[in-house]
């Protein structure tokens, strides 16, 4: 495997946290609230909780953690983030668009740390630096990052004419996947748009769009769609259709490639976020952050399977190469 430097896009200050000495009150037991579309042990998560230990929260001794994943159960996202409101935690962690809309809807008052794709257009905060809610977290703008994979995924297909984006319908509105469309107009590329609400209808609706004509495929961000990643790799393998991922895990997964924020440094962010709002910070008083570390991850063993040739100028930009 080829490994080089992060790209770094976005700016924005780290929230500079103190560690165990200035954490907790002693004899204190706090609760923590997740709603995922992941299971509780991705590496991820792994380092999320690790970053909270040694930040002086500890599970089983002053943390309980009240962990539910959503993606298998998409239609029972809003009783999912009722049942955890209902246990009173003192914060809870939403890790996808999806999960910050539905707690919110639940709670106005239970501090949140969160991880959507923009705080303010999706009517969560006022402001970046003003959240005024309850609310905080990261904004990993994937309007913006959709667009940044497609062409990416144009270019690491070359002579591609006819490509698919699978999109959430809960996260993909009219107006983002027309100018998805123009943007892959613009290049002579023809892009359909495939919507998919549940992990049920994953398979079915990738068959669809190789059979219409699609020569390779982006998965739009959605948090469902990404805690089905194993599912839609599976199928587009079977298919052969080089596909785009959200994240460069996906590629080191086996996927053909990916794009997207670093996880660990995603990971570390959040936990910074959900250790000052359990010390007793006010989301208010907690701007909304931008990841700055993103990955280009490409497997070209996965490359070779599916019959494609990355061009070596696409190569020479990526973070990893898995060969």
């Amino acid at each position: 495997m080829r490994r080089r430097g992060f790209i770094t896009l976005v700016g924005g200050a780290v929230v500079a946290l103190p560690l165990a000495a200035l954490a907790q009150k002693p004899g204190r037991t706090y609760r923590l609230g997740c709603l995922s579309p992941h299971p509780r042990d991705i590496h991820f998560n792994v380092r999320f909780f690790d970053n909270l230990r040694r930040a002086g929260f500890i599970e089983g001794q002053n943390l309980t953690i009240d962990y539910r994943a959503f993606a298998p159960h998409i239609d029972l996202i809003s009783q999912l983030a009722a049942e955890l409101v209902i246990a009173q935690p003192d914060v809870i962690y939403a890790a996808a668009p999806e999960a910050v809309a539905a707690v919110q809807q639940a709670t106005k008052s239970i501090p949140i740390v969160g991880i959507t794709g923009d705080m303010v257009a999706e009517g969560l905060v006022k402001s970046f630096a003003r959240p005024n809610g309850n609310i905080t977290g990261i904004s990993i703008f994937s309007p913006e990052l959709n667009g940044m994979r497609q062409d990416i995924l144009i270019e690491a297909v070359p002579g591609i004419r006819r490509i698919a984006a699978l999109a959430d319908p809960s996260t993909t509105t009219e107006a983002k996947a027309h100018a998805l469309q123009e943007a892959a107009r613009a290049r002579n590329v023809e892009l359909s748009i495939y919507r998919v609400a549940r992990a049920e209808e994953i398979a079915a609706t990738i068959d669809k769009a190789q059979a219409s004509g699609a020569t390779a495929l982006n998965v739009l961000n959605s948090g469902m769609l990404d805690g089905n990643g194993p599912l839609i790799m599976e199928r587009v393998a079977a298919l052969r259709l080089p596909t785009m991922y959200q994240w460069g895990l996906r590629a080191e997964q086996g996927g053909f490639i990916g794009y997207g924020p670093s996880p660990d440094h995603l990971a570390d962010l959040t936990a910074r976020f959900a250790a000052s709002l359990l010390r007793g910070t006010m989301p208010a008083d907690l701007p909304v952050e931008q990841p700055t570390k993103f990955e280009l991850v490409i497997n070209l063993k996965t490359a070779k399977a599916m019959g494609v040739t990355v061009p070596e100028s696409l190569l020479a930009r990526a973070d990893k190469v898995i060969e």
